[in-house]
């Protein structure tokens, strides 16, 4: 691939080079709705009113530039191999550098911080705490735990570890969105639920986009394939989505919500065309079956956490509902 990008181009047209490629825009949509469906879940159980307020617009920014930071710690750990496996990419060919990536974190990250202290009302309260929260073991991921080498060669096990960043982020989330004085008012089953339902999602696309199939198999890329078999990671993958639509359903029966069975209806659809497209893969593994894999669980995520959102503005009168 060559890119039509100079590498004197205007520094902001490289660095939106870069995102198309490694961080595209449109992912910005479902870091939006993780941050509105903590919002909902903490507010419904809190008591506060349901509503988006220009604070949430904000919060939503927020949190996507922490994992555009995410992102951007991941390319600073695999330049190396990503230099030998993916030397047409912007930032492998030289068109910007690791440093402007680091200027973008530290923007980010600062942005990050001032928000949530703004939050607190200029004090160090729970919001500000929880960021600092996560984003030390964000540091820790960063630096592999110490224990790189050895991780590396346990690839679940170091999925794992890096998932539970997820329930992290759901309660710096939660926090921010209720700018609670306690920890315990945000704390609920609920909120627990939620933790569980990031991390089970998040996993559960990170095994999904790293299942290949045989054609794409490469000696110095690692794959849950080469782990669990092409099919095994598949069926690894369905389980995890099963574990997803629980969690779905057990949030919602939590927040007693009305309509439950027709939104446990819409989200067991969209589980079961999920899984239709996991069974079709293990037949015939491809790349196109495989970023279809990528497509369903992205939905089936993405629409697991709208019906959530729509569940509560529902259940407390927000949204008019003829049903």
């Amino acid at each position: 691939m060559t890119h039509a990008i100079a590498r004197d181009e205007f520094i902001a047209v490289r660095i939106s080079a870069w995102m198309k490629e490694r961080f595209p825009f449109a992912n910005a949509l479902l870091f939006f709705v993780l941050y509105l469906t903590s919002a909902a879940v903490a507010r419904s159980i809190s008591d506060q009113p349901i509503s988006i307020s220009l604070l949430d617009l904000f919060m939503c920014l927020i949190t996507w530039s922490f994992f555009l930071v995410i992102r951007i710690f991941d390319e600073h750990k695999d330049y190396g191999l990503d230099v030998l496996n993916h030397p047409e990419r912007v930032l492998q060919s030289g068109i910007i550098t690791l440093q402007h990536l680091k200027i973008l974190a530290l923007t980010a990250i600062a942005s990050q911080g001032v928000f949530s202290v703004y939050l607190d009302g200029f004090t160090f309260g729970t919001v500000t705490i929880s960021w600092l929260l996560v984003f030390a073991y964000l540091c820790l991921m960063g630096a592999e735990f110490f224990c790189g080498e050895w991780l590396e060669k346990r690839l679940a096990l170091y999925a794992f570890t890096h998932m539970l960043i997820m329930p992290l982020i759901i309660f710096w989330l939660a926090n921010a969105a209720t700018q609670s004085t306690e920890f315990s008012q945000v704390l609920t089953p609920s909120v627990y639920i939620m933790m569980l339902l990031a991390f089970v999602s998040g996993f559960c696309f990170e095994i999904a986009r790293k299942t290949r199939g045989p054609e794409e198999e490469r000696d110095t890329v690692d794959s849950y394939s080469k782990i669990f078999g092409t099919k095994g990671s598949a069926y690894v993958v369905m389980g995890l989505t099963t574990g997803m639509l629980i969690s779905q359903l057990v949030l919602l029966v939590s927040l007693d919500v009305a309509y439950f069975w027709l939104f446990s209806v819409v989200i067991i659809l969209s589980y079961g065309f999920a899984v239709k497209q996991l069974l079709a893969f293990t037949k015939a593994p491809s790349l196109k079956a495989r970023e279809k894999n990528e497509a369903v669980i992205a939905i089936n995520m993405l629409l697991g956490y709208l019906v959530v959102i729509v569940a509560v503005l529902v259940t407390h009168g927000v949204v008019g509902s003829v049903l």
